[in-house]
């Protein structure tokens, strides 16, 4: 298959170097001194138990000039998807799908919903529609990401544990197409579940996600120091007890306890959110998409955030002020 990855950073990296190692065809969307390393190096890729491999995938920061693909897999932050969107349809054919895998609520989240708020755009994610507009819910494909990677140097990726990247059409069918998606992601080495109820396990992941990346952001902390510190793992609680009112509202059912997905954070260990990683490199952060829309999903389910929202407004001043977005 004819695979673009469109932000080719620790994560889409990452699905790079595997799928490119499994024999698919694979361009990556790069930028500045990372693809400069990847041109000239290759891309090198670090695995959890010690070994590592360099791969040479075509490498360019022109979408434009990367040609027609089958999957466009979408691994670029949230909030840097309104600007490449429009870029994207250059790589599109008539069946081309677009694996979103960005953090937080996703901008179709409200598409072949069916409830009440059936159409209603989310905000926080994609104000001005230009991310429908440019991708088009009937390509649209689900991803939640489970793996932690980071970038350690240019052109060098390090993966830290998992290998888990679920997959769901959003209107819960398995069609043809995404049954050969999570084929081809198998035969790269990673676990590609399909889930008829996809949005589950997105709440699932930002259940955690909505207290733990802001809280770690504004404190420096690695997950188990967050969970083991007590007002901390209180803070995530109140911050997770708010998230699953707003989730079971909209008809989702948690099939764990809060304290099973707070010790479940905490085991993962002395692990840097990707909010803190990004505060660090003095970049702009999924704020928004990961506990900015969960408020707003709070005020249009008319239930209150007030601790969601004191975080919130302390990780958007700390972006004013560190970041200068």
């Amino acid at each position: 298959m004819k695979i673009c990855i469109v932000g080719a950073g620790a994560i889409g990296g990452y699905l790079g170097a595997k799928l490119a190692l499994a024999g698919e065809s694979v361009t990556l969307i790069a930028r500045g001194s990372h693809l400069e390393a990847i041109q000239k190096n290759g891309l090198k890729l670090l695995m959890a138990d010690g070994s590592s491999q360099i791969v040479t995938p075509l490498a360019t920061s022109d979408i434009q000039s990367a040609g027609p693909q089958d999957v466009v897999i979408l691994t670029v932050k949230a909030h840097s998807v309104p600007a490449i969107a429009p870029s994207l349809p250059a790589l599109y054919n008539p069946h081309t799908m677009v694996v979103t895998a960005q953090n937080g609520v996703p901008w179709w989240y409200f598409r072949k919903y069916g409830g009440e708020y059936e159409g209603t755009r989310i905000q926080s994610v994609d104000p001005d529609g230009i991310i429908e507009a440019s991708i088009g819910v009937q390509r649209a494909i689900a991803c939640v990401v489970y793996p932690a990677t980071e970038i350690i140097e240019p052109g060098v990726i390090k993966h830290i544990e998992g290998d888990r990247f679920t997959l769901g059409e959003i209107d819960g069918s398995k069609t043809e197409r995404i049954q050969l998606l999570a084929q081809t992601l198998k035969q790269a080495g990673f676990k590609a579940p399909i889930r008829n109820q996809i949005r589950t396990e997105i709440w699932i992941k930002l259940w955690g996600n909505v207290a733990f990346n802001p809280i770690s952001a504004l404190t420096g902390a690695t997950l188990e120091d967050i969970c083991r510190y007590p007002l901390t793992r209180e803070l995530a609680r109140q911050m997770m007890t708010e998230t699953q009112a707003i989730a079971e509202n909209l008809g989702i059912k948690f099939g764990i306890t809060l304290e099973q997905r707070i010790n479940g954070a905490e085991n993962v260990g002395a692990h840097k959110t990707s909010m803190l990683q990004d505060i660090e490199a003095g970049r702009a952060t999924e704020i928004d998409a990961i506990v900015g829309a969960v408020a707003e999903l709070g005020k249009l389910t008319q239930i209150p955030t007030p601790y969601i929202n004191a975080i919130y407004a302390s990780v958007k001043l700390l972006e004013a002020t560190k970041v200068r977005i």
